[in-house]
């Protein structure tokens, strides 16, 4: 029996990281640009999103995007992460650990073809904040188990609750635009 640890151990391949992702989330990007996921749709309920690929280190998701939807402030729980822009533009909300402005949130829009890449200490929120549909590649590795919800009061950040979960951000906001 040790010995089947042993050997496993050694032969799992550790999770990817978020230079990896970012190569992942670049090539399904493209994918979808050249028609190969024909099947995109927008929700006016909720941001829509589509399983592309999962295995035992990586999760790829399709997502759209109508104006004013978007997420809540979260991380992706063990999850390291990246996201690529496929269209229209995302708006991004990222809390700041370090720096003179610690303890506050970097808003930051990232255009068309814009790829970010984060590790699973990144919180953040992403929204829709322009006039027109958007859509999104996003990578996990290891895929997604669950989720953090936060706040900041006061400058510190505030977990508000912890959702076991294998989708992207699976709880659907409106954002005030």
């Amino acid at each position: 029996m040790v010995n089947r640890r042993i050997r496993a151990s050694r032969t799992s391949r550790p999770p990817l990281n978020p230079i990896e992702l970012v190569d992942m989330t670049l090539f399904f990007a493209d994918e979808v640009i050249h028609g190969n996921y024909p099947y995109l749709q927008f929700d006016p309920d909720h941001r829509w999103h589509q399983r592309l690929y999962r295995d035992q280190r990586v999760d790829i998701w399709l997502l759209s995007w109508l104006p004013t939807q978007g997420t809540t402030l979260h991380d992706h729980g063990v999850s390291s992460g990246a996201f690529t822009v496929v269209r229209g533009e995302l708006a991004e909300a990222v809390y700041l650990r370090r720096g003179p402005q610690a303890g506050s949130l970097d808003e930051r829009v990232h255009a068309v073809g814009t790829s970010i890449g984060f590790d699973k200490q990144h919180v953040h929120d992403v929204r829709n904040l322009s006039d027109r549909p958007a859509v999104s590649v996003h990578a996990y590795s290891l895929p997604l188990v669950s989720m953090n919800f936060y706040d900041v009061e006061g400058g510190e950040l505030v977990r508000t609750s912890t959702l076991a979960t294998d989708v992207p951000e699976p709880l659907p906001v409106a954002v005030a635009s």
